[in-house]
């Protein structure tokens, strides 16, 4: 059983604002971005009671370490007292990183047609370039290593792997769900649940 856990997605940067492919580009969150991390770390403090009891850790991009920062900062905690871990870095897009997919398809139309078939297991073209699948194996000794409560500020590709590694959802749906900037997710005896 894992302990629990509340995991969140990074406030919004401009990329997510404008649909381009983040993957691991090192981006920024934006003045909304910034708000919603703020309003995560205000509802965090009503659940986290104890935080010397949790072990705070992040992605260590940009747009993940501020918002811990931010979190960290609006449950009047010192902001920086925190870890990061490589493996919660998001899902690498590979040649597609910094691309809308409108954009995609001008330069090279039906490129993206094949990730519509099998969106899970679909590997971008580009050196490094990972699939769903791939993240969720990177994923899986992240949280099979958990040991003690835990703040997670992570990114939505990580999250949806969290959906198909906790709750057994199918491939198609885990690699098609909403994942918001402006909610917390709650992983508690076994399950998960946006708050």
């Amino acid at each position: 059983m894992y302990p629990l856990v509340y995991i969140v997605r990074h406030g919004q940067t401009q990329w997510n604002a404008d649909f381009r492919l983040q993957g691991q580009a090192d981006t920024d969150i934006n003045a909304l971005g910034r708000e919603q991390a703020t309003k995560n770390g205000r509802h965090l403090a009503e659940f986290v009671h104890n935080p010397e009891d949790f072990d705070f850790v992040a992605s260590p991009m940009r747009r993940t370490r501020e918002t811990m920062e931010r979190i960290r900062a609006a449950m009047k905690l010192d902001p920086h007292a925190y870890r990061t871990d490589p493996r919660l870095v998001e899902v690498n897009f590979g040649d597609w990183q910094g691309f809308t997919f409108a954009e995609l398809e001008t330069h090279n139309p039906g490129s993206t047609t094949a990730r519509g078939f099998d969106k899970w297991n679909f590997q971008p073209p580009g050196e490094g370039a990972e699939s769903y699948q791939m993240l969720l194996e990177r994923i899986k000794p992240w949280l099979d290593a958990l040991d003690r409560q835990t703040v997670c500020v992570t990114h939505g590709g990580v999250m949806r792997t969290l959906f198909r590694l906790v709750e057994g959802v199918s491939e198609n749906k885990a690699a098609s769900l909403n994942v918001p900037h402006d909610r917390v997710l709650r992983l508690k005896d076994g399950h998960l649940e946006w708050l």
